[in-house]
């Protein structure tokens, strides 16, 4: 009777370290979402007031996109490491 009890606790612990590394995820991925938003707004305000440096400022844009990106995978990681 105790090893079933044992293996239900077993279950239920690890039930919630997946539950807690989803909510980790979640709470991770706000900040790269914020920081693209703003990438391309004040990107699209910036080509807005100079569409000559259209160029500089899109590679600008997909550096930035990149960089928050990756934030939101090593996010992801974490909860696989961390488990």
């Amino acid at each position: 009777m105790s090893a079933a009890l044992e293996m239900v606790n077993l279950a239920a612990k690890d039930t919630f370290s997946g539950n807690a590394s989803a909510i980790g995820y979640g709470l991770a991925a706000i900040g790269p979402g914020v920081g693209v938003g703003i990438i391309f707004g004040n990107g699209t305000q910036a080509l807005a007031r100079q569409p000559e440096a259209a160029g500089l400022i899109r590679t600008n844009q997909i550096m930035g996109f990149a960089f928050c990106e990756a934030l939101a995978l090593i996010g992801i990681v974490m909860g696989f490491v961390y488990k």
